[in-house]
């Protein structure tokens, strides 16, 4: 499985910007995709999870409302749309993959859990 992250970019506070992670090497039915991200000097944290077949989300309290996930089957790619960016969400943003069904539902949220990664993307949002 390859993951590749991209659409990050500079923006100011409160603009859009859409990530997507190209996946390939398999069917992806069973899996599950997350991203995370990790500011300097701080820990990678969760920021959303997808589930591939049936589009259930999950995401982080600090960014729901504002962020989205969607999948596009045809291109094998998931998206995630973050509007009203803040400066708080300046990070490398990185996606990940895993078909363990604890993973999935239960533990979406640990990092550790996931079985794949993608190189990350950059975001920076200035006030």
């Amino acid at each position: 499985v390859q993951l590749q992250a991209s659409g990050g970019g500079l923006v100011q506070a409160g603009d859009s910007l859409r990530l997507s992670c190209v996946a390939s090497g398999r069917t992806f039915s069973s899996f599950a995709f997350g991203w995370f991200r990790q500011a300097p000097g701080k820990e990678r944290e969760f920021v959303a999870r997808v589930v591939w077949s049936s589009g259930s989300t999950r995401y982080a309290d600090s960014v729901k409302d504002r962020f989205t996930l969607s999948i596009d089957n045809a291109k094998n790619t998931v998206y995630l749309q973050m509007n009203s960016l803040k400066p708080e969400d300046t990070a490398i943003y990185y996606c990940a993959a895993t078909s363990d069904y604890s993973t999935i539902y239960y533990r979406y949220g640990q990092m550790r859990a996931y079985d794949y990664w993608g190189q990350g993307t950059q975001v920076t949002v200035s006030s």
